[in-house]
């Protein structure tokens, strides 16, 4: 997988895997296990916001070192530059974040319409359009359902990844390939 890099090359980044494994502080004893099982190609999205920096770096290159093991795709949540800088194969985020900065595969958060445009003006190249259904994260939060869901995503550009509140199952029911989860993948 190419990493970030700093000169642009219109349509050069490799495909983006179909299935994602969002990191956090309730999955992390499970990363290593869940990564083992994901299917080769799979992507994984480094977050882990709880720990302190220096901690957080080195738990980021333990886990790009496991999931490289399986040939999956390592992003990191924040701009493109400590992306690029950490060796990630793209970064992850809100569009403010990821407007700027090297060229790097970027993968960008929408909840809304107004929020798809902030994207698409971003250069992202796919979206996690959330929440699609109930989750843990946000418990009595509101939801896209299906329906809102396939509205959204039509109007993208860019590929959609299914996000919030999705195991295999659900995934099964949505048309889109694309999904990714926190706990739904991490047993």
């Amino acid at each position: 997988m190419a990493r970030c890099y700093s000169g642009f090359v219109p349509n050069r980044h490799p495909p983006l895997p179909d299935i994602w494994l969002i990191t956090d502080a309730r999955n992390d004893e499970a990363l290593e296990r869940t990564l083992a099982r994901l299917p080769r190609g799979s992507g994984l999205i480094y977050r882990h916001y709880h720990l302190a920096p220096a901690a957080r770096r080195a738990r980021f290159a333990a886990l790009a070192r496991a999931a490289r093991r399986f040939g999956h795709s390592v992003f990191l949540s924040g701009p493109a530059r400590e992306a690029r800088g950490w060796g990630a194969d793209g970064a992850y985020g809100a569009p403010a974040r990821l407007a700027r900065g090297p060229a790097c595969q970027r993968l960008v958060t929408v909840h809304s319409l107004r929020e798809l445009g902030r994207a698409h003006r971003a250069r992202a190249d796919a979206i996690l359009l959330s929440p699609v259904f109930a989750t843990r994260s946000h418990p009595g939060g509101g939801t896209l359902g299906r329906v809102h869901f396939h509205l959204l995503a039509a109007r993208s550009a860019v590929p959609v990844i299914a996000l919030g509140g999705m195991t295999v199952h659900r995934a099964r029911t949505l048309p889109s390939r694309k999904w990714a989860a926190i706990q739904g993948l991490a047993r």
